[in-house]
C-alpha cells in the first residue's frame, strides 16, 4: 500500500469567514478610516479618502435605485481602470444589482454577446479606451433587454444627480433586503468550448477571497497598493480592490492601463508599499529606461499572477524593485478567484516552483482526471477546489456548471498540478488548450468561430505557441477555400477592429489539412510541437 499522505490540503485558520454583505463591510470601513487615502487616481488628479468615496458610493447608489435598478438586475461596467469603476462596484453591491464585467478591450462582437447573455439592462461606459470609440461599438451591438446606458464624463453628474429623488431611509431599507450569498458579479471566464462563461459569484465569495488575500498579503490602513492590473478582470477587482478595502488601505492607479513609466512614477510619487502585476508587467518594468532612475524604497510586498514566474523575475524583483515579501496567487474566476497563495516568509523555490499552500478555509486536492480518484502527494492530476470561493454556477448555463461543479461541490478546474510533502501545489500544465498572453485568457474556439465567418476560410484552428515575453501567442492555422486569395495579413486585417487585439493572432500558417487521429479527431498537441520546431522555440517550452 501506497504510504504517501494523499493530495488533499484544507486551509486551518484561527480567522473566521466574514458572514457580511460588501455594502455592511463598507459601512464599518468606512467608520473606521473616514480620514484616511482610499483612492488616488493619478491620471484623473482624483484623491479621496474614505469618507470621500463614500459619498460617491452612496449617491450613486441611490441613483441607481432612481433609475429603476432593483436587487438582481445586471448592471454593466465597461471602462478602463478609472475612480469611478471602483465607486460602481460598491453602489451596486450596495443595492444588490448585479454588475456584469466588460473587457475594455471588447469591440462590438464580443460587447453584443455578454451584453444579451447576461440580460443587462443597464451599461455604464466610458466614452472610449486606446483607439476605441465606446459608443460607437455600443451602436453596432443589439442587446435587446438593454435599456439605458450612461457615459462617463458626459451623462455621469447628471445621473448621478438623481440621487436626489431616492431618500437615504430608501437606499438603507434596499440594503436591509439584501444576505451575503446573493450573487452580486458575473465576470465572463474562458474556456475552450465555446464562448465565455458568466462566472456568478456572491458577496460572500468576493468579500472573503479578497480579505484573506490582504490577510496573506499583511494589509494595513498605512498600507498604498498600486494597480496597474485591470479592474475588469479578477485581479483588480477582488486581489485589489477587495482586498485594500477589507484593510482599510489605499488604491493607488497610475493609469488607465498598463504604462510601464507611469507605474514606476506612481510607486515613487505615491510611496506605494505593495504592486501587482502579471509577469509581463513585471518584465517590462525591469526593462524600463526608468527603471533606474525609480526609488523603490518604500514597498515591501506585492502579488504576481496570471502566469508562470520566470525564475530570474522573481529574484529581481525582490531584490531590485526592494519586494522582498512579493507573492504567487493562483486561482481562477470560477474561485473568486485565489485558492492557493505563497507567503510572505517562503524559500524562494517555493515562490518560484510552487503556487502556495491552500488559502483559509478553502480545500483542494489533486484527482486522477479520468477516475476522479484522489491521488497521492507527488502525483500529476487535476487540481480541484472546494469551500466558500467557489462560483454559483455560471449565468444561465446549468450544463455548463455542471461540467466543472460535481455533485460534492468540488471545482474542476481543468490544470494539472502536483502537491509536495509540504502542501504547497504547482501548476505543470492544462488539460484544455486554453492560451494564456500577458494574463489574458484566450478561447481558440472563440477565434475560431469568428475567423470561419471569412468568406476565404474553409477551416481553422487556433493553438498557443510559446511566447518569451507574453508566455504564449496566439497562432491560427487555416485552410483556404480553392482558388481563394488570402495571406496573414489579410487575416490579421479582418480581425483588427473586430475582437480584442490580444486575441489577433499573431502567427498563421495555410494549410492543405489538419493532423488528425484515426476517428478524426484534430490533434492540436502535434500543431503545437510543429510550430515549436520549425519557429526553434523549443527553449521555451515549460509544460
Amino acid at each position: 500500500m501506497d504510504d504517501r499522505k494523499l493530495a488533499y490540503s484544507q486551509g486551518l485558520s484561527n480567522v473566521p469567514l466574514r458572514a457580511e454583505t460588501i455594502g455592511q463591510m463598507w459601512a464599518s470601513v468606512v467608520a473606521a478610516h473616514g480620514d484616511r487615502d482610499a483612492i488616488v487616481s493619478r491620471h484623473q488628479g482624483i484623491r479621496w479618502t474614505y469618507a470621500e468615496i463614500d459619498e460617491q458610493v452612496e449617491r450613486c447608489a441611490r441613483a441607481l435605485i432612481a433609475d429603476g435598478v432593483q436587487k438582481g438586475d445586471r448592471v454593466g461596467i465597461w471602462a478602463p481602470n478609472v475612480a469611478e469603476w471602483v465607486v460602481i462596484q460598491f453602489a451596486t453591491a450596495r443595492i444588490g444589482a448585479i454588475m456584469v464585467n466588460i473587457n475594455p478591450s471588447y469591440r462590438a462582437h464580443e460587447l453584443e454577446f455578454v451584453l444579451r447573455q447576461s440580460g443587462c439592462t443597464m451599461l455604464i461606459l466610458a466614452p472610449g479606451f486606446r483607439n476605441a470609440d465606446y459608443r460607437a461599438l455600443l451602436k453596432a451591438a443589439e442587446a435587446p433587454a438593454l435599456t439605458r446606458s450612461v457615459v462617463l464624463g458626459e451623462g455621469w453628474e447628471a445621473f448621478l444627480e438623481r440621487a436626489n429623488e431616492v431618500s437615504p431611509e430608501a437606499l438603507a431599507e434596499r440594503e436591509n433586503e439584501l444576505d451575503y450569498d446573493d450573487a452580486i458579479n458575473i465576470q465572463y471566464t474562458s474556456g475552450t468550448t465555446g464562448f465565455p462563461k458568466g462566472a456568478t459569484l456572491t458577496h460572500h465569495n468576493i468579500l472573503n477571497n479578497g480579505f484573506f488575500i490582504g490577510e496573506t498579503l499583511a494589509y494595513t490602513p498605512a498600507d498604498r497598493v498600486c494597480l496597474p492590473v485591470p479592474f475588469y478582470h479578477c485581479f483588480g477587482m477582488v486581489l485589489g480592490n477587495m482586498a485594500i478595502v477589507t484593510h482599510g488601505a489605499c488604491i493607488v492607479i497610475p493609469g488607465e492601463g498598463f504604462i510601464s513609466k507611469e507605474v514606476l512614477e506612481t510607486v515613487e510619487a505615491e510611496r506605494c508599499s505593495a504592486l501587482y502585476g502579471v509577469p509581463t508587467m513585471f518584465i517590462t518594468e525591469l526593462a524600463s529606461s526608468e527603471f533606474e532612475k525609480t526609488d523603490f524604497s518604500s514597498l515591501r510586498t506585492g502579488i504576481m499572477a496570471g502566469s508562470p514566474c520566470p525564475v530570474e523575475t522573481m529574484k529581481r524583483v525582490q531584490s531590485d524593485m526592494h519586494m522582498p515579501e512579493v507573492t504567487i496567487c493562483y486561482g481562477m474566476t470560477e474561485t473568486s478567484p485565489v485558492s492557493t497563495q505563497t507567503r510572505l516568509d517562503d524559500p524562494l523555490e517555493k515562490r518560484v516552483g510552487t503556487v502556495g499552500p491552500v488559502h483559509p478555509h478553502v480545500e483542494v486536492k489533486i484527482v486522477d482526471p479520468e477516475t476522479g480518484r484522489t491521488l497521492r502527494r507527488g502525483e500529476t492530476g487535476e487540481l480541484c477546489a472546494r469551500g466558500y470561493l467557489v462560483m454559483l454556477g455560471y449565468w444561465e448555463d446549468e450544463e455548463a456548471t455542471r461540467d466543472v461543479i460535481d455533485a460534492a461541490r468540488w471545482m474542476h478546474t481543468g490544470d494539472l498540478a502536483t502537491m509536495d510533502d509540504d502542501g504547497y501545489v504547482n501548476i505543470v500544465g492544462r488539460i484544455k488548450d486554453m492560451i494564456i498572453c500577458g494574463g489574458e485568457n484566450i478561447y481558440p474556439r472563440e477565434i475560431e468561430e469568428f475567423l470561419y465567418s471569412h468568406p476565404a476560410i474553409v477551416d481553422v484552428q487556433v493553438i498557443g505557441i510559446p511566447d518569451p515575453k507574453f508566455g504564449e501567442a496566439v497562432c491560427a492555422w487555416i485552410i483556404k477555400r480553392q482558388g481563394a486569395e488570402l495571406n496573414g495579413k489579410g487575416v490579421k486585417d479582418f480581425c483588427r477592429g473586430q475582437i480584442a487585439r490580444f486575441k489577433v493572432p499573431r502567427y498563421v500558417r495555410f494549410v492543405d489539412s489538419f493532423p488528425m487521429t484515426i476517428s478524426g479527431k484534430i490533434q492540436k498537441y502535434k500543431m503545437r510541437e510543429t510550430e515549436i520546431e520549425e519557429r526553434g522555440l523549443s527553449e521555451l517550452e515549460t509544460a
